[in-house]
């Protein structure tokens, strides 16, 4: 069995060299060239480097770039351009990186960290080069919310990604004529379903730009023009397209992950184009479970299962001491099988014990959520056991919202809670105590701003004169004031 990523791309160059893989607004690559531009790329990089970053714009050279560092057989490690510099430096010196591949424009995010630029539209070279890497070589580093106040490295091997890809050939048949839209940003691991599953299944990649990304009627228009097929993104996307009068007719495939699908999302989809709601933590590799949501009515709650175990994955739900609970019982969703990566990367102890070593040798991840199995098999999921909530699809840990304010000098105390809007979308709030009577929000803001992606930043903040303490000491969060927010996707 292949389990290699570049491996299972050369299978489809092998195939048919001359089929236009990838694409976006300034050059079409067939597998052949993209082939060489990932040599071209792959050469430049020092031979000494084994974690490389990669800080790029979304775009063919990007694509190819992560390819190259594959090939050759090191770890890449991605994060968007618009992640604050000092998250971007915590990221890349916490995973050990050694140079970071960008482009020129971005350079100076990258502070002292040594570099390499690759640009658009640049000259393919008739290089060659080797493929280094094997099974058990990691693939990439994904950074995460951490709960102990710092984002933590989640590291994947090529071999869960390839288990991961075969899981998807098996529930959606991607064929040659199949064009997936590459919507997610590099830090997801929606991107490393967009990406590889597309590549090394025979389809077709198509990157919009930026611009077109962020409004839903030129997405749309985008993604009829190319007649892109398959979409997979957050919830929140699909929300969006519900609103639209029509969808585009190429697409046959909606794929819906990151957080709770709800059917208020998809009335006006569901009739007019294949959904399938997944779950499945980063730790994983993508998805763990699949649920396809035609033709069947969703739970009491108004939102669908997240399925049952993709191929080559088994879920068991389990009580705190690791053993089945009673069909029906709620108790945490466990996950086995070939995606279960490597673990964080750094010492991460504490962290680390979410994986499980059993006797016969095979890992089990303690996901932390809660759920339940349904009498037919499938699995109902329910929430964290912990405050980790997603918000707009992303993963945030509020402890590491909190700890950033520690940090700012305008605070005194401070707690961050997060709650649920009018249709279940997460959001939170930051109780304050300051320092001073006349610290602005606009400079605390920007203070949290140089280590928090803008998703993480509070959309409230609640000035208190202290916050109210439980008997222990710890604050008492029903006394919180309730800050209420509108259903709206922003």
């Amino acid at each position: 069995m292949n389990n290699v990523i570049f491996q299972l791309f050369q299978e489809q160059i092998d195939k048919n060299p001359d089929k236009i893989c990838i694409y976006d607004d300034n050059r079409r690559l067939t597998r052949a060239e993209f082939h060489s531009l990932i040599d071209t790329i792959g050469v430049k990089i020092p031979k000494e480097s084994q974690k490389v970053g990669i800080v790029m714009e979304h775009s063919v050279e990007m694509i190819a770039a992560i390819f190259a560092v594959l090939k050759s057989g090191r770890t890449y490690v991605p994060v968007e351009p618009f992640f604050p510099q000092d998250r971007i430096a915590f990221m890349m010196q916490d995973a050990g990186v050694d140079v970071v591949l960008t482009m020129g424009s971005h350079v100076e995010k990258l502070g002292d960290l040594p570099y390499l630029v690759i640009e658009r539209e640049m000259d393919i070279e008739n290089v060659k080069m080797e493929c280094a890497a094997n099974p058990e070589t990691l693939a990439y580093v994904l950074y995460t919310s951490g709960s102990t106040g710092k984002p933590k490295g989640v590291s994947v091997r090529n071999e869960n990604v390839c288990h991961y890809i075969r899981a998807f050939r098996n529930e959606f048949h991607p064929l040659e004529e199949d064009i997936m839209l590459q919507y997610s940003v590099c830090s997801f691991d929606i991107f490393v379903e967009e990406v590889f599953t597309t590549l090394c299944s025979g389809a077709t990649l198509a990157i919009p730009s930026e611009e077109t990304k962020k409004d839903i009627h030129k997405l749309m228009q985008y993604v009829e023009e190319k007649q892109i097929t398959m979409v997979s993104g957050f919830p929140y996307l699909l929300l969006e397209m519900n609103s639209l009068p029509k969808i585009p007719s190429s697409l046959r495939l909606l794929i819906s992950g990151g957080d709770v699908l709800r059917a208020a999302y998809i009335t006006n989809l569901v009739n007019q184009v294949e959904i399938y709601n997944t779950y499945g933590p980063s730790e994983t590799t993508v998805c763990a479970s699949y649920y396809r949501c035609n033709d069947v009515e969703p739970l009491a709650d108004g939102t669908y299962p997240v399925g049952k175990g993709v191929l080559g994955t088994s879920i068991e739900i389990l009580d705190e001491h690791l053993s089945p609970v009673a069909d029906g019982e709620i108790g945490e969703i466990c996950i086995l099988g070939g995606g279960v990566s490597s673990g964080y990367i750094g010492d991460r102890r504490k962290e680390n014990e979410a994986f499980v070593k059993r006797q016969d040798g095979s890992v089990l991840y303690r996901s932390g959520d809660l759920g339940y199995f349904l009498p037919d098999g499938n699995i109902a999921f329910l929430h964290r056991m912990d405050t980790q909530v997603m918000i707009l699809g992303k993963r945030v840990e509020p402890v590491e919202v909190e700890s950033v304010l520690f940090g700012c000098p305008e605070i005194k105390a401070a707690c961050v809670r997060p709650y649920t809007d009018e249709q279940n979308l997460s959001y939170m709030v930051a109780y304050i105590v300051l320092n001073q009577e006349n610290a602005s929000l606009s400079t605390l803001k920007k203070e949290m701003a140089r280590f928090l992606p803008t998703f993480m930043i509070p959309e409230f903040f609640v000035q208190m004169k202290s916050l109210p303490l439980n008997a222990n000491g710890k604050v008492d969060y029903a006394l919180l004031p309730l800050v209420m927010k509108e259903g709206a996707v922003s």
